[in-house]
């Protein structure tokens, strides 16, 4: 199988990352008859569970660093990705090549066909997941860092048996698959707890709280939780990320929780590893500064939770900032009249557009939902996310700040245009 084959063939599978679906309909049996058929590689490698509604990617990538620095070689499986497919499933930092990813879809390939063969559909995302674990496996990774999906309990991932079970935070994200309210969506990311296997949470509000500790107890699962006694027993080690934002600290606070619960384990990771790690982590589109002049952020904030703290992080960090433009294009399923209602009370100028995904909201509805939230807020609308782009770098001096959020599929978009700008 070439490599064009292989995408071909992947790309061809049912996508519920395109197509709306409920949890009830991603059921975990075909996935272990999946890697049953390619001799469970879930089973051969060793893995830390990430989940929650925004802060997983960061928390992943900064606890593949970590164990990188601490000498092991690590896996890191995420989703989705910027610009190539391939980002999704790395080992110490470095994609999947082009003919590993053909060498390996073939294998699935031959076990997809005999399941559907009796009837039973694959997905994209089962294929990509069973190509994660048998890249690892082949990779011989000494762990692997896996971040869920959606949700956590119907999630194809959710086949591990983990060292360690991540719930990063819960907020209102997903709602046609997880549930309406915060206490509904915990529960779904709480499916992630195994028996006996310690749980870290960052999950805050008491009801969501609640539910995680009442599923861990359950499951007699060691529960840590990062409270305001954990931010300040990790402050020193947690100032040393580099990632913008408080929010961000937090999320070191989970990782360095998360790899203490790894020493228990047996890992040796040592607090100069962490350190290493943290400053060294790079996860980009997260509040990622492209140029200073002008200043550049491309981001992936597509939630109320992260439109909030990309907000606070531009607000403290960026306090200085002239006209502050932002272009911004949005998944039909998510809260997008509350996250321009967010944007609109920082940004001065909004280019509204959208980028080639069938489930982008047409600029023209962003358009009216800012009217609605922000009467009299300048907009200008652009069909093409290069389009809008173009403008706003146009009308865009020195001084100003300039952000591109909303969706991964925008940052992805806009990313190798805005690599000219670098600086």
């Amino acid at each position: 199988m070439t490599y064009d084959e292989a995408l071909s063939f992947w790309y061809g599978r049912i996508n519920y990352e395109v197509r709306s679906a409920q949890p009830g309909d991603l059921k975990l049996e075909r996935m272990r008859a999946l890697l049953g058929l390619l001799a469970d590689p879930h089973e051969r490698v060793r893995v830390v569970h990430v989940t929650g509604t925004k802060g997983k990617g960061s928390t992943c990538a900064m606890l593949a660093q970590i164990l990188r620095c601490a000498g092991y070689r690590v896996g890191l499986f995420t989703s989705p990705h910027l610009e190539h497919v391939e980002e999704r499933i790395q080992v110490d930092g470095v994609p999947i090549t082009h003919a590993e990813l053909a060498a390996r879809i073939e294998e699935v390939a031959k076990a997809v066909r005999q399941l559907e063969s009796d009837g039973t559909p694959i997905t994209f995302f089962e294929i990509g997941t069973a190509l994660g674990f048998l890249h690892f496996c082949y990779r011989r990774c000494d762990v692997a860092v896996v971040e869920v999906g959606l949700g956590g309990r119907f999630d194809s991932t959710n086949v591990c048996n983990p060292l360690v079970s991540v719930i990063t935070n819960v907020g209102l994200d997903h709602t046609a698959q997880l549930g309406n309210s915060l206490e509904e969506i915990a529960f779904q990311k709480a499916g992630i707890i195994k028996r006996r296997v310690p749980v870290v949470s960052g999950v805050t509000q008491p009801g969501p709280r609640d539910v995680v500790r009442k599923v861990a107890t359950e499951l007699n699962s060691p529960l840590w939780e990062v409270d305001d006694h954990a931010l300040r027993e990790s402050q020193a080690l947690s100032r040393s990320v580099v990632l913008l934002g408080d929010h961000q600290l937090v999320n070191a606070v989970g990782a360095i929780a998360t790899i203490q619960r790894l020493r228990e384990s047996g890992l040796s990771i040592s607090d100069t590893a962490v350190v290493r790690g943290l400053k060294t982590v790079h996860w980009p589109a997260r509040v990622e500064v492209i140029s200073t002049r002008p200043t550049i952020i491309l981001d992936t904030a597509h939630n109320e939770p992260s439109a909030e703290a990309l907000v606070a992080t531009l607000r403290t960090n960026f306090p200085t900032a002239g006209h502050k433009s932002v272009v911004f294009a949005v998944s039909a399923d998510k809260q997008y009249v509350e996250i321009l209602r967010i944007l609109a009370g920082y940004f001065d100028r909004f280019y509204l557009t959208k980028y080639g995904n069938p489930r982008a909201v047409p600029p023209e509805r962003l358009a009216a939902a800012l009217t609605e939230v922000s009467p009299g807020k300048p907009f200008a609308i652009h069909l093409k996310s290069g389009e809008a782009l173009a403008a706003v770098r146009a009308a865009s001096g020195p001084d100003d700040l300039l952000c591109i959020t909303g969706s991964v599929f925008l940052a992805g978009e806009l990313r190798a245009l805005l690599s000219r700008f670098d600086s």
